[in-house]
């Protein structure tokens, strides 16, 4: 039998292999056996040594087209077991659409938004705009603009993240009404916002303490406004958030953008006043950081403060949702642990 007899046969039966072939794994030892460097054609052509000039050219060509045609039906037919394999796994894995569909557990809010989202819907209804302002600040912004000089000692109250000497993570969102007021126009009326948003400090994480945590900034100016007006508005908060049985007091504190400046306690929702663990035997509990707006922050601005002034206003969302749901540890909004969040409804 000559080489190209041997060849054909190989073919034949090659072709014969392959079209029986039932898998992926099969059909590649197929294509090893008969293709590879050690498979019956490669042995086969080792005759060509004994060919004659004329003959080797005629017999290359031959084995080159029966290679092709083996490899041509190989891959065929990996096509056609894998559109197979398919087919299969499609009809072991359909759906029967017609069925009901397995219920899917609808979430809430995030505590903080809630209570951020209750904060933001009082003061909507009281006229003021809701304003965002960008995390990574400017120093000229964040302390400059607020009374806050590069050598003012009221700086070290805050541990600043700074990214360069000019650009910071904001320790607040009063730049916020800072940017605000330089660009609002006063001959359209009072400005009234506030601005919430994550904020940033240097701070070593613990029961009351986070390095990121969450502030609502409120702003008024306007002409002939009093801090009668700011108890007034800071008492509707209390009572929205803590019910409205709450009263308020304002003690002298100090605020570097604020003159004067008090801090805010509100009676203790759990004691009524009388004294317990909560308020610390003393009836009150410190909720927030106010103000009259400081002329300087005004000038600032570009506002005028012998026409116009304001008050001003902090307070901390994750603080109002540790009062008013009793939590302990600050760190526990931040754990995304579900058991522990989907106790707080939807309300706030």
């Amino acid at each position: 039998m000559n080489l190209k007899d041997k060849l054909e046969e190989l073919k034949e039966k090659g072709l014969e292999e392959i079209k029986n072939a039932d898998d992926s794994k099969k059909i590649n030892e197929i294509r090893v056996n008969l293709l590879g460097k050690k498979g019956p054609i490669t042995e086969v052509l080792r005759g060509m040594r004994d060919l004659s000039a004329e003959e080797r050219p005629k017999v290359g060509s031959f084995a080159n087209a029966i290679k092709e045609e083996l490899a041509t039906a190989i891959a065929e037919k990996c096509e056609e077991i894998e559109i197979e394999r398919t087919a299969k796994q499609l009809e072991k894995e359909k759906i029967d659409v017609t069925m009901p569909g397995f219920p899917v557990e609808e979430g809430q809010p995030h505590v903080l938004m809630q209570v951020i989202d209750e904060i933001e819907k009082l003061f909507i209804g009281m006229g003021f705009q809701i304003v965002d302002g960008p995390e990574v600040e400017e120093d000229h912004y964040n302390f400059e603009m607020l009374n806050l000089p590069p050598d003012h000692p009221a700086r070290d109250m805050q541990d600043t993240f700074y990214i360069n000497d000019r650009l910071l993570m904001r320790t607040q969102t009063s730049p916020v009404q800072a940017r605000t007021m330089e660009v609002h126009d006063f001959s359209k009326g009072p400005l009234k916002m506030i601005s919430p948003g994550k904020v940033y400090r240097r701070d070593t994480d613990d029961a009351t303490h986070s390095h990121q945590f969450h502030q609502v900034e409120g702003l008024v100016i306007d002409k002939n406004i009093t801090m009668g007006d700011l108890k007034g508005t800071l008492e509707l908060v209390a009572k929205t958030i803590f019910g409205e049985n709450r009263e308020i007091r304002l003690r002298p504190s100090y605020f570097p953008f604020t003159e004067p400046s008090v801090e805010v306690d509100v009676s203790c929702f759990k004691c009524g006043g009388k004294g317990c663990s909560v308020c610390k035997q003393s009836g009150w509990i410190e909720v927030l950081g106010a103000g009259m707006v400081h002329p300087n922050v005004l000038k600032m601005a570009g506002v005028d403060s012998e026409v116009y002034g304001g008050f001003a206003f902090g307070l901390g969302p994750d603080r109002f949702a540790m009062l008013k749901y009793g939590v302990d540890d600050i760190r526990e909004f931040y754990l995304n642990d579900v058991r522990f969040l989907s106790q707080f409804s939807q309300k706030g």
